[in-house]
């Protein structure tokens, strides 16, 4: 499998493709990995409560959800031209001087304008450049023949190795982790620079001006009012954002208390962190051959039974050890859940909208549950503590699960993009 990964880095699409979610992963990575410990910390001078966190992310998630469909109609229009992913690295490498002279300030002495400033910065930078990166990729897998799985790996190699560097770096001095980001920012933005000036990246923008290959915005509203959409928008809304909410904005403060000191406890965390997105990375790999094997489909449904068992499983114990194998689950949760949501939209829609579905119908639906669920969340952490909390998100995402086994379509009913070749 190793020496695959390395041949495909003959493909120009493949090694631009695996490049850009590589570093653009990875300078996420090394900051969002702790963001809610950042909130939530002394070190930082906020001390944030679950419900002030829970608000942050709430509006963030409101802007990122405008946010993403315009980026995902632009991609849409730019296909694999990469002007708008070299927009999102100029941003990306002053992540240190936001955080540090702007939103970290603003936050500790003007929290509602800190809010504002936070989600005007965050969702351009990266909440929604995320997703561009990954259905970028997605695009030149179709384009360049090679498997996306293969490349969205690389994102998750890129999560892992920043966030076991994030947690040493927190333990020294938050803001260092913010100024890494600058860095990986940067070399990020070098990287799309020299990809423009290489002879194949040229020959792309040739071979992709086609207009027939362009949505128009005729086609995007009739998709739309597809029900088929609005099944996946409301299950992303019942799975994904309770997952989301779950991670990113309890998970960190649960695990780091069940150690006997905050700093052997970020120093795990980052360690755990690591480790479960390294396997994360060789699942992306895997799952694909599963996914031809038993379909879409069952993929997908599989993937939010998993969910729900490892959130449920986490209001069990207050055992660091067993947390932490619980927390393994989350390397086979995301691959069975991230891709088979990817084939999904290229397996019953028109492929020319793949960007604009993926940012509709799961990303900006998953922003919606959040900007809705957030800040209740939050509030019942704080009420009733995180076990009463967790087994709520459970239930709730295995009720999902069972409503998704009825909606979801067949494989071979309905195809309308990309056909699956099974095995």
């Amino acid at each position: 499998m190793i020496q695959s990964y390395f041949k495909d880095f003959r493909n120009v699409g493949y090694r631009n493709s695996s490049s850009s979610i590589f570093l653009m992963f990875a300078s996420q990575a090394i900051w969002w990995s702790f963001f809610q410990l950042w909130l939530t910390s002394p070190k930082s001078g906020l001390s944030l409560s679950a419900g002030a966190v829970g608000t942050i992310f709430a509006v963030n998630s409101a802007v990122t959800l405008i946010l993403m469909f315009v980026y995902g109609t632009i991609q849409d229009r730019l296909n694999l031209k990469n002007y708008l992913l070299i927009f999102c690295a100029i941003l990306i490498s002053l992540v240190g001087p936001f955080f540090t002279w702007v939103y970290g300030p603003l936050l500790q002495h003007f929290f509602t304008l800190g809010i504002i400033v936070g989600a005007i910065y965050l969702p351009a930078a990266f909440l929604g450049t995320a997703p561009l990166t990954e259905t970028y990729a997605e695009k030149a897998s179709r384009k360049f023949g090679f498997e996306y799985g293969k490349a969205r790996a690389w994102g998750s190699l890129g999560y892992a190795v920043a966030t076991l560097i994030a947690g040493f770096l927190f333990v020294i001095n938050p803001l260092l982790n913010f100024w890494a980001g600058s860095i990986l920012g940067i070399v990020f933005l070098i990287t799309l620079l020299i990809s423009r000036t290489n002879k194949h990246s040229d020959d792309v923008e040739v071979i992709i001006a086609d207009d027939s290959t362009v949505p128009r915005l005729k086609d995007v509203i009739t998709v739309a009012k597809l029900p088929a959409l609005w099944v996946m928008i409301f299950l992303t809304m019942f799975t994904w954002t309770f997952y989301t909410v779950f991670d990113q904005q309890m998970f960190p403060q649960f695990y780091t208390s069940l150690f006997s000191t905050a700093e052997q406890g970020e120093k795990m965390y980052g360690i755990l962190n690591s480790v479960q997105v390294f396997f994360e990375a060789v699942m992306m790999g895997v799952i694909p051959f599963i996914m031809r094997k038993i379909g879409v489909r069952q993929t997908l449904i599989i993937g939010m039974l998993v969910m729900s068992i490892r959130i449920g499983a986490c209001s069990l114990t207050n055992d660091p050890v067993a947390v932490s194998f619980i927390k393994m689950l989350h390397s086979i949760e995301v691959p069975l859940f991230m891709l088979p949501i990817f084939r999904y939209f290229t397996l019953h829609f028109d492929t020319r909208l793949s960007a604009t579905l993926y940012m509709v119908g799961f990303q900006v639906a998953a922003q919606v549950g959040q900007v809705i669920l957030s800040t209740p969340l939050g509030m019942l952490k704080d009420a009733y503590g995180h076990s009463v909390t967790f087994i709520v998100i459970s239930v709730i995402v295995l009720i999902a699960t069972v409503v998704a086994s009825f909606l979801l379509k067949k494989d071979e009913e309905d195809v309308y993009g990309q056909p699956l070749i099974t095995t």
